[in-house]
């Protein structure tokens, strides 16, 4: 069976994931979709919209076969850390021919070459970026100035500055230095900016959608914007007075948490420079998220990045050492839902016995990585009570036949 794997978010789930889906389908000649999906928080270091297995729903019902949840660690780190962790799970199924992305560029032949630049760091273009380095400008900038010298004929400043663009060089990096023989291939990005907030096109961004919907509870709008058996989830769960969750929902237990022992936020991944002194500083007379990272975003520290960062203190990840964690090789799958051709899936990533499939979370756990997955559903549970802080114990993946 020939299995192409796609690497998603799904927050949540519209009209534009799903034509990348049946491209996906028609450009690789697939049998079988693999999606590896963050689970309840996402990479931009926000909680998802809505959780993990009911978006996982939504992924089968519009014609996913199979979603396996991409481990915490990942999920919230930045799109290197996110892609690496994504494709070395795909990697350890041994059933994956293809990985099929979006990316705003569309042409993998130039995001394969910037992504061999930035792997291999040939003298002549590390040379320009320890220049640029020296000059005193934060080491994206540096980046792109340098790239943009060393490869002339590729538009390399206009291609950094697109999220999924970069994403997708990071998957193209990921898959050459795991040395695997995944074939990547992308897709030209139609429809609204990943970051637009505007619901105006028919390929609306989750941004928009998320954004429409926290400013007004009328789900009528999303209706042209999502396909109609995820519409039908959304008005299920409106109907049961589901709680969807939103990035600024985290703020009153993170400003308690700053405020009694803030001093533990120096130990999160990234932290540096005083980095930890500016947050306590400006949490005391912050209002909301949003105001807090604006207070103490900067060049070097961005919006996305500083919400990773509060993000992780919010759920724990100081009491781990996550930079170990993320380089030790992940040797489970949790499957959150799949359909028929999904159960043929898993039987071949069994049969192949290089990673192990986890349908129940054991009693005793001794891997870090997963006793992070648990911890954030409890995490997550806080700003969404229709989750239980147990629900990893007893939630079955879902089965759509």
């Amino acid at each position: 069976m020939k299995i192409t794997g796609i690497i998603t978010e799904y927050n949540p789930f519209h009209l534009g994931h799903l034509y990348h889906l049946q491209k996906a389908k028609i450009d690789t000649k697939s049998e079988g979709i693999i999606c590896i999906m963050s689970g309840n928080f996402v990479q931009r270091g926000t909680p998802a919209l809505i959780d993990k297995w009911t978006r996982a729903r939504m992924a089968v019902e519009n014609g996913v076969d199979l979603v396996i949840e991409l481990p915490l660690v990942y999920s919230i780190s930045s799109a290197e850390g996110f892609s690496e962790g994504a494709v070395n799970i795909l990697n350890s199924t041994g059933v994956v021919s293809n990985i099929f992305f979006g990316s705003e560029h569309g042409e993998t032949s130039d995001l394969d070459i910037i992504a061999s630049t930035l792997l291999y760091e040939p003298d002549a273009y590390r040379s320009i970026l320890k220049s640029e380095l020296k000059k005193g400008f934060p080491y994206h900038t540096a980046r792109s100035v340098a790239l943009k010298e060393y490869l002339p004929k590729i538009p390399c400043t206009e291609i950094l500055s697109n999220s999924n663009n970069i994403l997708a060089i990071e998957y193209i990096k990921a898959i050459k230095k795991s040395d695997s023989s995944i074939v990547p291939l992308t897709l030209k990005r139609v429809g609204a900016d990943y970051n637009t907030s505007e619901l105006s096109t028919i390929y609306p961004s989750a941004t928009s959608i998320r954004a429409k919907l926290k400013d007004s509870n009328d789900l009528s709008q999303l209706k042209n914007s999502i396909p109609t058996n995820t519409y039908k989830i959304f008005t299920d769960l409106a109907n049961n007075n589901y709680n969807f969750v939103y990035g600024d929902d985290i703020f009153p237990y993170l400003k308690y948490k700053l405020l009694t022992e803030g001093e533990k936020i120096k130990d999160i991944l990234d932290v540096k420079e005083g980095l930890d002194n500016k947050i306590l500083k400006e949490i005391i007379a912050s209002h909301s998220l949003s105001e807090l990272i604006l207070k103490v975003k900067s060049k070097r520290y961005t919006y996305t990045r500083i919400s990773r960062i509060l993000t992780c203190f919010f759920i724990g990840l100081e009491n781990y050492n996550a930079k170990e964690i993320m380089n030790e090789r992940t040797n489970y799958i949790r499957p959150l839902a799949f359909n028929d051709t999904g159960i043929k899936i898993l039987k071949e990533i069994k049969d192949k016995d290089q990673i192990n499939i986890l349908t129940k979370v054991p009693k005793k756990i001794s891997d870090d990585k997963l006793k992070l997955d648990l911890l954030g559903t409890k995490a997550y549970s806080i700003l969404n009570p229709n989750i239980s802080p147990l629900e990893d114990y007893y939630k079955s993946p879902i089965y759509l036949k």
